[in-house]
């Protein structure tokens, strides 16, 4: 019943096709009502919550369907692929995006492992990097009563913020809150460096470099990276360059200037990567790739 309230109340605010920023700080509503393929994207930390259709998110090469049965949690910013593979006008996509204040993310997850006394860590360990978790009772009512503020402007400005720790807590708290306590908790070490990568991608990054930013060695580094991302830290620093590239390329800015703004300074070695990884040379990619606004 609440999740239908949800559904109900998400219509209600969005009766036609489109992606709209509300009234609350990092929530945004969409419907999409025409199948779109998976193609480049780069996610932050956020999420996603489908009440109709299926979604679809690639990462290394792992599939991740999700509908109405399951939230999708984004804890890092992560290269993927994403699309709406079914959607359509009579079977429209129907959900909401929450963008993860990584601030108030990491005072709860620490807040959290504080008061359990270090019992909920454990299990992080064995946490994907994307992960698919259950609507359970505590994140559908905060999620519920998140979305009833959209009907008062006033009531999404005064109790907007205290609504959203809710659903933070509820992430934290449930079925993927193994994932969520590794990029927010103590010991976010790898998410840290994401971020401090998703910043610097122009910039010649080595792995001595981001094993130094959190002070590990390059082995200890390279192995929890891998844990955490399911690609070494090369890998996941060249998905990272070209996906921003294939977006802005598909933006409208010119393969040179894409290239430049994600760190290239070679532009025969971008087009034999972007080559290698999308099957299509750069300016190929800019004469078909369509992006639909980004959904997460």
């Amino acid at each position: 019943m609440s999740k239908e309230r949800i559904k109900n109340l998400i219509e209600r605010h969005l009766p036609e096709a489109g992606l709209v920023e509300t009234a609350l700080k990092g929530v945004q509503m969409f419907r999409v009502t025409e199948a779109m393929p998976c193609v480049p994207a780069v996610y932050q930390p956020t999420v996603v919550a489908i009440l109709n259709g299926t979604k679809e998110a690639v990462l290394d090469g792992e599939h991740h369907v999700y509908g109405s049965d399951k939230y999708l949690l984004c804890p890092m910013t992560l290269p993927v692929e994403a699309g709406t593979p079914q959607a359509s006008t009579q079977d429209p996509l129907i959900g909401v995006v929450i963008t993860l204040d990584p601030r108030l993310m990491r005072e709860l997850a620490i807040e959290i492992e504080t008061v359990a006394g270090g019992t909920t860590r454990s299990q992080a360990s064995s946490a994907s990097a994307l992960a698919l978790a259950d609507w359970d009772d505590g994140f559908t009512q905060a999620l519920l009563r998140l979305l009833e503020l959209l009907d008062s402007p006033v009531a999404a400005a005064v109790l907007g913020p205290g609504r959203m720790r809710e659903i933070c807590y509820a992430v934290l708290t449930g079925g993927a809150g193994a994932s969520a306590r590794r990029a927010f908790g103590v010991g976010n070490e790898i998410a840290r460096t994401i971020e401090y990568l998703s910043n610097h991608l122009r910039d010649q990054v080595t792995i001595d470099d981001m094993a130094g930013h959190v002070g590990m060695s390059r082995a200890v580094f390279h192995r929890r990276f891998r844990e955490a991302t399911t690609m070494s830290p090369i890998q996941f620093v060249k998905s990272m360059r070209l996906n921003n590239a294939a977006m802005m390329i598909a933006g409208g800015k010119t393969v040179s200037e894409a290239a430049w703004d994600v760190g290239y300074q070679s532009s025969s070695q971008f087009s034999r990567e972007f080559r290698r990884m999308y099957g299509q040379s750069p300016r190929q990619w800019s004469q078909t790739a369509q992006l639909p606004d980004q959904l997460n």
